[in-house]
């Protein structure tokens, strides 16, 4: 999206004046030449099309609190069409590219409906940048029992899920249930699974005092984190800091500890512990995305795909990439003595590379000569809950409600355009003002079960006698 908006914003004068579009997905393109060049298009005609499987980016350093209540949800999405005005969103998936015929084979909305399989989308330059996906490994009843956190619509489902649980322990008489229902096992110790834990840890401590039989002492949050340290980000001080912090409000840190197993609602460590609890959630890392290995294209050995400097892909004319896909070399490291290093896979780099990798992209189309990517790695910060955080920027290291604030001015600087900073402003000052949030939509999930079960003749089907909505 970032790469669009910026290309948008350079090439507006040839996407205004020539108005040529691309042949939407699904209709037949003009033939290629003989020569197999692109059919006759305007002078300087250019059309930018973006496929993604949602009409939406989602900006997921906001997730933990969109989890937590502190934001709106469709605040930490920002809707592709409206931004994107002058490009063409087609909502699929790219399953393969045939790079040497530059066609993607693209499956969309209207393709499932028809029962078709994937149609092709030609293009001239490619910029493939699908991010990330979760990374699991074979744990038993992992598949059935976890809950991921990568995207808004995990995040409000662990919120109505963690909401649902004190709901339950509130309202039964097993003590089993009840334990099991008041705990919660996070597993993995960088950005998402920390700051998920404190955010929603935060949360559910508020939540307690609206009911009458639940202490927040009551409540069992477990990190579990398979290296010697957590938020490995932020350096080594700083994770010690966050380590205190979060065993100073009782939740349980395992280090050098990993999950061995989680059926039938059991999380089983291998230091021999067993949790039975009702809230798994799974933040061990990512890897890339399946469609690079379809590519075609060359793959360092951790499945990135292998890039230059100036965020082409090596060895492969008209091709492009950045972000968590691509392995681009960090010129700054490597100046400084590290031969080899790449860029991190984080927001912080791969901003950086879309804006540069749209000025690349418009200056090879004019002819001109692409610039490298560099970029001296600035810090990180992290929220540790509400008004709590830790932050390593530029050399200086912060703690506690500077750093919290550093936090979120950071990202409410990062959101892109203007209307979604301006609304999470809106939030955050209203949510200073007004008591937390606290009610699950779970049924959300789920919309029409409720009619399902009115439509599915359970009781007598007799609609006028039958009890009121509600009752």
């Amino acid at each position: 999206m970032y790469t669009a908006l910026r290309l948008q914003q350079k090439l507006r004068r040839q996407l205004k004046r020539n108005g040529w579009a691309a042949p939407a997905p699904g209709t037949t393109p003009a033939p290629r030449t003989e020569t197999g060049a692109e059919p006759a298009q305007p002078p300087d005609a250019v059309q930018i099309v973006v496929v993604s499987p949602d009409p939406y980016m989602t900006y997921q350093p906001f997730l933990p609190e969109a989890a937590a209540g502190s934001i709106s949800p469709r605040h930490v999405v920002v809707p592709l069409r409206r931004v994107l005005p002058h490009c063409q969103v087609v909502v699929g998936e790219a399953e393969s590219v045939d790079h040497e015929r530059r066609v993607a084979h693209i499956r969309t909305l209207a393709t499932e409906e028809e029962g078709g399989g994937t149609v092709e989308l030609p293009y001239s330059e490619l910029v493939l940048a699908p991010g990330s996906v979760s990374r699991t490994l074979p744990v038993p009843g992992l598949a059935e029992h976890g809950i991921g956190f990568k995207t808004v619509e995990e995040a409000i489902g662990l919120r109505n899920h963690v909401l649902e649980q004190l709901d339950i322990a509130s309202s039964t008489r097993d003590p089993a249930v009840r334990d099991s229902a008041l705990t919660f096992v996070f597993v993995g110790g960088g950005y998402a699974g920390v700051e998920a834990l404190a955010e929603l840890e935060d949360m559910a401590r508020y939540a307690c005092r609206y009911y009458h039989n639940l202490r927040p002492d009551e409540m069992k949050f477990l990190l579990v984190e398979a290296s010697d340290r957590i938020l490995p980000e932020v350096g080594e001080e700083m994770g010690r800091y966050a380590l205190r912090e979060l065993r100073g409000r009782n939740i349980d840190v395992r280090l050098e500890t990993r999950l061995e197993s989680c059926e039938n609602r059991v999380a089983v460590l291998d230091d021999g512990s067993r949790h039975p609890a009702r809230t798994l959630v799974w933040t061990a890392g990512v890897k890339p995305h399946p469609v690079l290995a379809a590519s075609g294209l060359p793959l360092n050995g951790r499945g990135r795909l292998d890039c230059t400097a100036q965020l082409r892909v090596a060895g492969v004319e008209h091709a492009w990439s950045a972000g968590d896909a691509a392995a681009v070399p960090d010129l700054v490291a490597e100046e400084a003595g590290t031969p080899g290093a790449l860029c991190a896979p984080n927001a912080q780099h791969a901003v950086r590379q879309a804006r540069r990798l749209a000025d690349n992209l418009a200056a090879s189309l004019q002819g001109a000569e692409p610039t490298d990517y560099r970029h001296a790695y600035a810090g990180s910060v992290a929220s540790l809950g509400l008004h709590k955080g830790v932050a390593h920027v530029y050399g200086r290291k912060l703690k506690g409600v500077p750093a919290w604030f550093m936090h979120r001015a950071y990202h409410l600087s990062r959101v892109p355009t203007v209307n979604r900073k301006a609304r999470v402003l809106a939030e955050w000052t209203l949510a200073g003002l007004f008591k937390r949030e606290i009610v699950s939509l779970g049924s959300l999930e789920h919309p029409r079960a409720e009619f399902e079960s009115a439509a599915g003749g359970k009781g007598d089907g007799n609609a006028e006698t039958g009890p009121a909505h509600g009752s």
